[in-house]
Formats: C-alpha cells, sequence, structure tokens
C-alpha cells in the first residue's frame, strides 16, 4: 500500500507540491501519494491530528499555517528552530511530529546547483527581515559567503536577526543589518525576500546593489518577470524567479521523508513550460 503524504494550506488548489512529488516518486521508483489538503484556517492542528490518524505519513505546509506548525511539532529541527517557522512535518510511528523547514535550504540549493553559482567567499544581499528572509539566513550562513548583509525598511527588525544569528558565524565571516537607504554594493548575489513581488512592486533597492554578472533571485515567481527582476536585468544582473526554490525545498522535504534525493532538472524544467 502506498505511503501518503499532503500539503496544507488555505487556499491549496493553486499548489504545485502535488505535481512536484509525483514526479519526484516515479523518478525514484517511490510508492507514495501526495495531495492536497484544505485546512479551515482555525483547524490546523485538528487537521494534522486527523491526517496522522488516516496513517498519512508527514507533510507540507504553506500559507498561513508555518507559524502553526512550528507550534505544534513535538521536536523542531535546528533549521526550523533558527526560521521559527515549519513547512515540512514529519509523522513518526508513536504518533510523535518532527517539524522541519526545507525553504532556506532550497535557496541555497537553487542558486548553487541550478544557477551554477557558488556562494563561499562572496557578498550577498538579503533583502527583507520577515519569516521568509529569517528561514534563509542559516542555511545561507552555512553555504560560506564572506559577508551577508540583511537590508530591510525597519532597520531595528534587520538588527534583530543579526544579533540572532551572530553565534552561527564562521571564522572572518561578516553579518550585517542596513536600511534600505543605506544599501551599498555591488553585491555577487542579491536576494529579494520581501513580500514586494506579491504587490507587483519595487522592493525599494538602488542600482548600485547590482553590477555586471549579479545574481538576482526574487522568491516569487510567475509567468511574467517580477518587477524586482526586471529592474535588476536593466542593471546587468542575472535575474532569476523563485520557482528552482520551490523545487528544491520539495526536493528536501522528499529525502527527508523517503530517504533519496530526486534530480530537480527534468521537473524545474517542465514546470517553466507550464507557467
Amino acid at each position: 500500500m502506498s505511503e501518503r503524504y499532503c500539503v496544507i494550506g488555505n487556499p491549496i488548489a493553486h499548489s504545485k507540491s502535488p505535481e512536484i512529488h509525483a514526479a519526484f516518486a516515479l523518478q525514484t521508483g517511490q510508492e507514495m501519494v501526495y495531495e492536497r489538503c484544505l485546512a479551515p484556517l482555525d483547524e490546523f492542528d485538528a487537521t494534522v491530528r486527523a491526517l496522522i490518524a488516516a496513517g498519512y505519513q508527514g507533510a507540507n505546509v504553506t500559507v498561513p499555517f508555518k507559524l502553526q506548525a512550528a507550534d505544534l511539532a513535538d521536536r523542531l529541527t535546528e533549521r526550523a528552530r533558527a526560521a521559527g517557522a515549519v513547512n515540512t512535518l514529519v509523522f513518526n510511528s508513536s504518533g510523535g511530529i518532527i517539524g522541519d523547514n526545507t525553504d532556506g535550504a532550497g535557496l541555497v540549493g537553487d542558486i548553487t546547483r541550478n544557477a551554477g553559482v557558488e556562494l563561499a567567499g562572496k557578498r550577498v544581499l538579503l533583502l527583507g527581515a520577515g519569516g521568509a528572509a529569517r528561514g534563509a539566513v542559516l542555511p545561507l550562513l552555512a553555504a560560506l559567503p564572506a559577508e551577508l548583509t540583511i537590508a530591510n525598511r525597519t532597520l531595528a527588525t534587520a538588527d534583530a536577526l543579526v544579533e540572532r544569528f551572530a553565534s552561527q558565524l564562521a571564522q572572518d565571516q561578516r553579518l550585517a543589518a542596513c536600511a534600505f537607504d543605506a544599501i551599498g554594493g555591488p553585491y555577487d548575489v542579491v536576494v529579494n525576500a520581501t513580500s514586494a513581488s506579491l504587490l507587483d512592486a519595487m522592493p525599494p533597492v538602488p542600482a548600485g546593489a547590482f553590477g555586471p554578472g549579479t545574481l538576482a533571485l526574487d522568491m516569487m515567481y510567475g509567468k511574467a518577470p517580477t518587477r524586482f527582476m526586471v529592474f535588476a536585468a536593466a542593471q546587468g544582473a542575472l535575474a532569476r524567479d523563485g520557482l528552482g526554490m520551490l523545487v528544491e525545498q520539495a526536493a528536501e522535504a522528499f529525502l527527508l521523508w523517503r530517504g533519496a534525493r530526486p534530480d530537480t532538472a527534468a521537473i524545474l524544467d517542465r514546470l517553466r513550460l507550464a507557467l
């Protein structure tokens, strides 16, 4: 009998996760079923308990439930604790719940594997200091950039992230915070972790942040490039959206559940064509 997994969210009909995990299962010869699960906004915990009772082995979690998933889990991985949010749940045989966060690892995987950009020794600018940015800091630091600067509209929020992760720095590694109007540059990699692209807006990043060959990655994706991507490309940067990050974070969850790492290139190409 196939083991069962799902993605929990509200709304959830738009999720590409079932297609991604079906492709991973086929590629790796895994017997599993992966479905969408619409949870009422006030019944996330009850939905997870019902899934466990029904024999599910795990679940992905998307908006608006990532913070609740962190509260519900019996144990959090180091990267989930650092992120303060959970996007992957593992249900163990005794009914316990392990919470993980694969978003940041997915970001780093997309940068290094799909975009072919090594982060070691590089200068990286992270735009935003909310949940998406917080989940990216620890995996980015683990990739050993020389410098990671967190820029945010409210400097105190970026400063708080720097203080939170200061103990994670490697020797000679620099972690700094600045307001948007104090961004220097150019940087080797610029990651937009703000919500601006959801609003079809442009984060207030200056042209000087980008140089020829800068990788400019927006965590959002869609059929058309975001305003951030268009602006970055106009400065000579290599613009990239968040579709690869989506696929890579799914591959991390699949590895956690099934013990096999899928090849992401083929499914990423397929999703890109279907946008």
